[in-house]
């Protein structure tokens, strides 16, 4: 599986406006064959920088940046970015979320 970590960080006058413009390209990438899931959250030390969880199956996501969806939403969020967005990117031998070994719930 590719696991993909992706920080954007907002211009403030487009962070209200974030989850909106991207959203054709996160319902287009959620459509995708072997996409896996396909994340938004907002970190609460900066309001103005969203996080960003996906994952592929193996091969996937060269299929996904190759995509129209992927070019058109990577135009539509280049005005609204202060900086250029930071990834890691890793291919992991699992195949979805573990439970946490060190914090059980019963």
């Amino acid at each position: 599986m590719i696991f993909i970590v992706v920080k954007f960080r907002t211009k403030p006058e487009w962070t209200d406006r974030w989850l909106d413009l991207v959203k054709p390209f996160t319902e287009a990438t959620r459509a995708e064959p072997g996409n896996r899931w396909f994340e938004w959250s907002r970190s609460i030390d900066d309001p103005t920088e969203f996080v960003l969880v996906e994952a592929f199956d193996d091969g996937a996501a060269e299929a996904h940046v190759s995509s129209d969806h992927f070019a058109a939403g990577v135009e539509a969020m280049r005005p609204a970015l202060v900086e250029t967005p930071r990834i890691v990117s890793q291919v992991v031998d699992q195949d979805g979320w573990n439970p946490m070994g060190e914090l059980q719930v019963d």
